[in-house]
């Protein structure tokens, strides 16, 4: 038994149970070790929690600075961007639930360590919009609260997207990027749907 396989056993009781009604024992259970044998792996419910985000931020960071260094202008590596961020959401849909829905449950002095890594990783998405307009791309007045919005319209898929529907993770990318993209690029004259 590894760490990675009690880590992925622990995401998906967390997704189906929540944090909270998660026990030691139902992540023992899983990957058939006693409890006290769990411990020789982890030493808390707390460290598995912070063990996830931290895995969840590093899959996502890694993929951002791919995006970030490929020789694109600003609304291809947008498109790009959100490509993977939703292509990672809902293929690693477990992983991504703890992400999104149970950061709350760190102790204070672990909720700040991740805070700050989270924000590390929204910065990536900032540094992106403001290369934008600084080439005359996008029109942004307020770069923190669009990447905000832009980040949470693509984390709420992970509650009604279904694999068995009518969209592959990356059509509903393209349709989102669409959206987002168009309301970002800077219009010229005579394009942007002013009457004369």
């Amino acid at each position: 038994m590894t760490r990675d396989q009690i880590l992925e056993a622990a995401a998906q009781i967390f997704r189906q149970k929540g944090y909270h009604a998660a026990s030691m024992q139902d992540i023992a259970d899983a990957v058939k070790l006693q409890k006290a044998s769990l411990y020789h792996h982890v030493h808390s419910k707390q460290d598995i929690l912070l063990a996830l985000l931290d895995r969840a931020l590093d899959v996502l960071i890694a993929g951002m600075q791919k995006v970030l260094a490929l020789d694109l202008p600003p609304e291809e590596k947008l498109r790009q961007a959100m490509l993977v961020y939703l292509q990672i959401m809902l293929e690693q849909r477990d992983l991504s639930s703890v992400l999104l829905l149970e950061y709350r449950s760190l102790e204070p002095e672990y909720r700040q360590r991740h805070i700050q890594r989270r924000d590390q990783y929204e910065a990536l998405w900032r540094n992106l919009l403001v290369e934008g307009v600084q080439q005359g791309v996008f029109v942004v007045s307020d770069v923190p609260l669009i990447v905000r919005f832009l980040l949470g319209v693509m984390n709420w898929t992970i509650t009604w997207y279904r694999e068995d529907g009518p969209l592959t993770p990356a059509q509903l990318a393209q349709e989102c990027t669409n959206l987002f993209v168009l309301g970002l690029k800077k219009r010229t004259h005579g394009n942007d749907g002013d009457r004369d």
